[in-house]
């Protein structure tokens, strides 16, 4: 079978419901997916297919998309590419700054963020762990292909807005400004003038400028030349003798020239900067700061003095200088909070005069420095997009849908023409992007099969170019959405293969990880070596003291595979963990869930239904899922149940109370009855007590159909099943529990319920698209309505 190979493939790696065939499966996708195509609605997102919009990654956003969005970095001779840092979650997202002091060395470093020491990121290997065994020997592999990954996966120049606008020039150092290319003969006879006179300061910086323009190989060689390291030390000696445009052309040779970010002579020109900065002008200091951001150099000093004169000089902002400013802004991973006003008013001022890379470039900015925009701004540039699609560069594309992402902004139109656009567009997009292009319809909740199997159709020949950030967000996006493509086996393996790959990376960024695995549980896939890794004692300390919220998804992850996976023998969460968490959750229902309109409600009218408070239950069956359920048992013979009792107090009192369903209360119920009380008076006079939490445990039964007339037998005991007792789950559900547009549940739903099925309860949807227009309706009408949802024929006849 096809588990088989996936388990040869990934030892222990479970697959729900893996007794049966491929062809089994695919005839049972099959018929779901006929059944969700008629109870969908099309065209909420596209012309062809479902729109949604997610997350929340478990939001989501409980669950929140902890995301931190990479600095791209400018290519030039002897950098490398920066990776970004991301979260998972929620999730508050923070942003780390890219710019990190560097050794001096001929080759700059990527930041401590990008490229963590490989070794120290190792936990120290055990015997007997094939597992992590296997981690050193792949690190060793990927080091030896790191240069041709970084090549394949360079990032696009996120600069390429300023190639639109002559004026960009002056802003920006560009070094791949064609320049005349000196012999490099002459290098030493301009070292060995070094060396035999002082020089004034035309002369050192006419030195700067001709080194910076030899054959790229003798430029690296440059840097360990002593007679490269006089000149730069005679120009930190004279550095205030240095004329403004003078030490600009200085700064600017560097680039070319790959001098290390921590070089004393880039010390020295950073302070000198910062003193000179309130006697230049917009255009020096915003050519300055890009200059920076070219030699990868962290200055937030010079960055905030950059930023009060812009302020001050707001109104004299060109269009070119602003889009610049906001580029560095992003680069910088600075937001200044007294410029956002100043920020939103002169984007809508010059919105039709923006090229197409320019609002790229803008979002981009906003993004990075997580500057908040208001939900008008944002609609007035989707708009502007959504028209013009076609003519826009993928990547400036992918730009807005960052920061649509980030305002949660459901612009439907930009959303379907995104859907007619892309798909043809990801052969050829590079991993990070495609990875941004998923994100996007996951966090929005937007489904579009025909994205999401483009996506799949690519991602396995480009998998070995996915960070561990990559391959989690990837499998989060499509478990979300509860989407399994059409090469689901080959989609799957090969990211579960990358997650083994970069097994080596969760022990600094756990919450890949677990943001992985959340997205394999959704879809039923549970890789037991990865769990057993994510759920030792030694991993779950790394997420407790992580500055992310972690802990609800290691709940949702532990206690979903003590659900699902009967078989498993690794690494399960303490007890006293699981209480913790469980107290965790419950306390925020309390607050935020059970006290919702329509759950309160349905609530009070199903206890004047069945008689009392003691035959309902507002609480979470599955505290790890995070949604309220509302609990009903019934008996075979079809009468209702006590079992919500406070103490035990009480239910000594209720024993063998109950309430009989004659003909005239079932014609009241359909009927309804005058001068019926509200449902506020009604859950008042029941003194509800207060929510216990119920208990998730037990093995399936049946019950009966339900006569007129019968009378509830004495309270069960605690925890325990009776014999051919039905437990109902009654879902009332909100638009945030379905795709956008649609009615297909979001994967933390689908696994809610599949999970409830496996304990042996019957889940029974009270929709939010049949139960929010019955609110305004009669107190009757509700009656009868939750009537037949508890007492349905097809349920009682399958229970019987």
């Amino acid at each position: 079978m096809a588990t088989v190979l996936m388990c040869r493939r990934f030892p222990r790696l479970s697959r729900v419901a893996a007794f049966s065939t491929t062809a089994e499966r695919k005839a049972e996708r099959g018929s779901s997916k006929s059944k969700k195509e008629k109870r969908d609605k099309p065209g909420a997102a596209n012309a062809g297919s479902e729109s949604g919009t997610t997350i929340q990654l478990l939001k989501p956003q409980d669950y929140r998309v902890l995301y931190n969005p990479a600095a791209y970095a400018r290519g030039r001779a002897g950098s490398q590419q920066r990776v970004d840092r991301d979260s998972s979650q929620a999730l508050g997202d923070t942003f780390t700054s890219p710019g990190a002091t560097q050794a001096p060395q001929t080759f700059p470093t990527a930041s401590a963020q990008a490229l963590p020491p490989i070794r120290n990121a190792l936990p120290k290997p055990k015997p007997k762990m094939p597992l992590e065994q296997t981690i050193l020997a792949t690190l060793y592999k990927e080091e030896a292909e790191k240069e041709k990954w970084e090549l394949h996966d360079s990032k696009e120049d996120p600069r390429m807005f300023q190639k639109g606008r002559p004026e960009y020039r002056s802003l920006s150092c560009d070094s791949a400004d064609p320049a005349q290319t000196l012999p490099a003969e002459e290098e030493d006879s301009i070292l060995q003038s070094v060396a035999g006179c002082e020089g004034s300061p035309g002369i050192l910086t006419d030195h700067f400028l001709k080194l910076s323009r030899l054959p790229a190989e003798r430029r690296v060689a440059l840097l360990s030349d002593p007679r490269f390291g006089a000149l730069c030390h005679r120009a930190v000696t004279a550095i205030r003798l240095f004329s403004t445009p003078d030490l600009i052309q200085i700064l600017k040779a560097c680039v070319p020239l790959a001098v290390p970010a921590s070089h004393p002579l880039l010390d020295a020109c950073e302070a000198e900067f910062c003193r000179r900065a309130w006697d230049m002008g917009l255009e020096q200091l915003l050519l300055v700061a890009d200059c920076w951001r070219c030699l990868e150099r962290s200055v937030p000093s010079y960055l905030g003095i950059l930023f009060s004169y812009a302020n001050l000089r707001w109104k004299d902002l060109t269009l070119p200088q602003f889009v610049q400013l906001l580029y560095i802004i992003g680069e910088g991973r600075r937001s200044p909070a007294d410029l956002t006003q100043k920020v939103e008013s002169t984007i809508l001022k010059h919105l039709d005069a923006f090229t197409l890379e320019e609002l790229g470039a803008i979002c981009l900015g906003l993004f990075k420095s997580v500057s908040g925009i208001s939900d008008h701004v944002m609609r007035r540039i989707a708009d502007r997009v959504s028209l013009q699609m076609e003519d826009m560069s993928t990547y400036a594309l992918v730009n807005v849908l960052k920061m649509l992402r980030y305002t949660r902004m459901d612009h439907v139109p930009l959303m379907r023409e995104l859907g007619k656009v892309i798909p043809a567009r990801i052969p050829t997009t590079n991993i990070q992007g495609i990875m941004h292009i998923a994100l996007t319809y996951s966090s929005l909740h937007f489904f579009n099969e025909d994205v999401l199997a483009a996506i799949a159709a690519s991602l396995p020949s480009k998998v070995s170019y996915c960070r561990s950030k990559d391959a989690a967000k990837f499998l989060w996006s499509f478990g979300c959405l509860d989407y399994e493509p059409p090469n689901e086996e080959e989609f799957y393996s090969s990211l579960i293969k990358q997650l083994h790959t970069k097994l080596h990376e969760f022990s600094k960024f756990p919450e890949h990880l677990l943001t992985a695995l959340l997205g394999l549980a959704f879809v039923k896939r549970f890789p037991e070596e990865l769990i057993d890794f994510a759920l030792r004692k030694e991993f779950v300390q790394k997420t407790r003291g992580s500055k992310y919220e972690l802990n609800k998804d290691l709940f949702t992850l532990g206690k979903s595979v003590e659900i699902e996976c009967p078989t498993y023998q690794g690494s399960r969460l303490p007890p006293q963990l699981c209480q913790e968490f469980t107290e965790m959750v419950s306390s925020f229902a309390e607050r935020e869930i059970y006290v919702r309109p329509e759950i309160v409600e349905a609530t009070s009218l199903l206890e004047s239904m069945l008689g009392g408070p003691e035959y309902v239950k507002n609480h979470m069956i599955l505290p790890h899922t995070r949604s309220s359920d509302l609990e009903v048992r019934l008996a075979t013979d079809g009468h209702p149940i006590p079992f919500n009792f406070k103490d035990p107090v009480a239910a000594e009192k209720l024993k063998d109370m109950g309430v009989s369903l004659t003909d005239d209360l079932i014609s009241q119920l359909t009927k309804g009855r005058a001068h019926s009380q509200s449902p506020v008076e009604v859950g008042d006079e029941a003194g509800i007590p207060r929510q216990e939490r119920g208990d998730a445990a037990g093995t399936p039964c049946s019950g009966g159909a339900l006569p007129a007339g019968a009378k509830c037998q004495a309270e069960p005991k605690a925890g325990r099943w009776q014999p051919r007792e039905v437990r109902l789950a009654l879902q009332v559900s909100n638009r945030n529990h379905f795709c956008y547009g649609s009615r297909r549940l979001l994967g933390l739903h689908c696994l809610k319920r599949r999970q409830l099925r496996l304990l042996g309860y019957e889940v029974v949807e009270i929709p939010f698209w049949e139960w929010f227009p019955l609110l305004k309706r009669t107190r009757s009408e509700k009656l009868s309505y939750l009537h037949y949802k508890v007492f349905c024929p097809a349920l009682l006849t399958g229970a019987g």
